[in-house]
């Protein structure tokens, strides 16, 4: 189970919040839901380079507010937040409303499973080797803190006839536990061979709520 099952989809509501956080009735959901998957995809697909891992979205009566996630706040915002203003008012054209926008800066990229995922994609669409790619990518995740790293990429690597997979691991990477906060991330390198599909898991330790009953035990024994 633990190698089958999404990281993420299996701890949503038990050790990770939602992404999308709102209420509606049967009648509305399927608009709703639609129009956060428009929002997201307008998002990445326009400020790709601000290195986003994530969008939440919440709601309320009158307003969308969204929550971006990125490793260069500076490029999202752009000069007095001119940038900003201008994805405001996009994000209000697809939603009908009101929409806030709200950013949240990475401070360790390379603890970021989407954004590693990301990276490696890049650099195969750069003709890099894609073993020198995986292994270059995990050593920065283990040296930036993480327990444990694994990159599996599949498609036709090096230009080969043949399609096939490959994966590193680093460190430990404990997928069946609920208490281990593993990230989970996907990316896709578009090259002249055909679409190479990179996954990452990334380990950081325990999730602070199980680190800080394990200290309250110890100091009551």
């Amino acid at each position: 189970m633990g190698q089958k099952v999404m990281p993420l989809g299996f701890r949503i509501a038990i050790r990770e919040p939602w992404r999308s956080r709102w209420f509606a009735t049967k009648k509305e959901f399927g608009k709703l839901l639609r129009q956060d998957q428009q929002i997201r995809k307008f998002i990445k697909k326009n400020y790709h380079s601000a290195a986003i891992a994530r969008i939440d979205i919440e709601r309320t009566r009158d307003t969308i507010v969204v929550i971006i996630h990125t490793g260069r706040p500076g490029i999202l915002i752009g000069r007095k937040g001119s940038r900003v203003d201008e994805l405001r008012e996009e994000l209000a054209k697809i939603a009908g409303q009101q929409v806030v926008v709200r950013t949240v800066e990475i401070s360790k990229p390379e603890l970021s499973a989407q954004l590693v995922s990301e990276s490696v994609a890049e650099q195969l669409e750069k003709r890099v080797s894609f073993r020198r790619a995986m292994k270059k990518t995990a050593q920065l995740t283990m040296q930036a803190g993480a327990l444990g790293v694994k990159i599996n990429v599949a498609g036709r690597l090096g230009g080969a006839e043949m399609a096939r997979r490959e994966k590193l691991i680093l460190g430990s990477i404990p997928l069946a536990t609920l208490d281990a906060e593993v990230d989970y991330g996907f990316g896709i390198a578009r090259t002249t061979y055909g679409v190479i599909g990179v996954k990452t898991w990334i380990y950081k330790g325990e999730y602070e709520s199980v680190r800080k009953t394990n200290g309250a035990n110890a100091k009551a024994r």
